[in-house]
């Protein structure tokens, strides 16, 4: 069995992952997000949202693979890096920075749409002799997002709930925001922040198949983190 570890202190990540029988051990990274992207625009680097999620998710997963990293100690499984960013009429939406900021995003995006953009970098960390690759490879989901259309006292209440102001774009789908998502154009759990059909393709090119991942009820990846 292949342990994965999933660099990422989302709730929903792990969720979605023990939803799927698998047990990641979780390591969070200690990667400066803006310094990152600050970094890429100082070598001149256009990055489009879908870009940028990549990036970042690619620092976040090497941060914790490498032997100085949050990871340290870790050998033998592959890490996964994720990172999350809402993209509205090309402009990148993240956190908001407090309840007010929250309630006029939701004004602006009621009735309207959006493209969550999700990366995914996977560091393979296995011996040779264990069927390793030594591979760094990653690639983003991204999934179209159709809002409710909201009125004022029903934005109002869902801010006043907190949920808003801990994720990007204010929003989730796979709980109190669920509501208030109409549809979606691609995957579901990109929108959670890790595509589980993407993930499962990524495992598979470094020869990885997604039934030999320690799961749920079986043999356990979790450490404390």
């Amino acid at each position: 069995m292949v342990r994965l570890v999933l660099a990422s202190r989302s709730p929903a990540r792990l969720a979605t992952l023990r939803s799927a029988g698998v047990e990641p051990l979780v390591r969070v990274s200690g990667v400066d997000e803006d310094a990152v992207l600050a970094a890429a625009r100082a070598g001149n680097e256009h990055l489009t949202p879908a870009d940028a999620v990549l990036r970042l998710a690619q620092a976040k997963a090497e941060d914790v693979a490498s032997p100085s990293g949050t990871g340290a100690g870790i050998a033998g499984g592959v890490v996964v890096g994720c990172d999350s960013m809402l993209e509205i009429d090309g402009a990148v939406v993240g956190k908001p920075a407090d309840a007010a900021a929250a309630r006029e995003r939701w004004r602006a995006m009621r009735g309207g749409k959006g493209v969550l953009h999700s990366g995914h970098w996977l560091v393979d960390l296995r011996e040779a002799a264990d069927g390793g690759t030594g591979a760094t490879l990653g690639a983003t989901s991204s999934t179209t997002v159709w809002f409710a259309e909201l009125d004022d006292a029903e934005i109002d209440a869902y801010v006043a709930t907190g949920e808003p102001l801990h994720v990007a774009g204010s929003f989730t789908i796979d709980g109190l925001g669920g509501p208030y998502v109409e549809r979606i154009e691609g995957d579901h759990h990109g929108v959670v922040g890790i595509s589980l059909p993407l993930l499962r393709a990524l495992l598979a090119d470094i020869g990885v198949p997604w039934r030999n991942l320690r799961n749920v009820g079986g043999e356990s990846g979790t450490d404390p983190a």
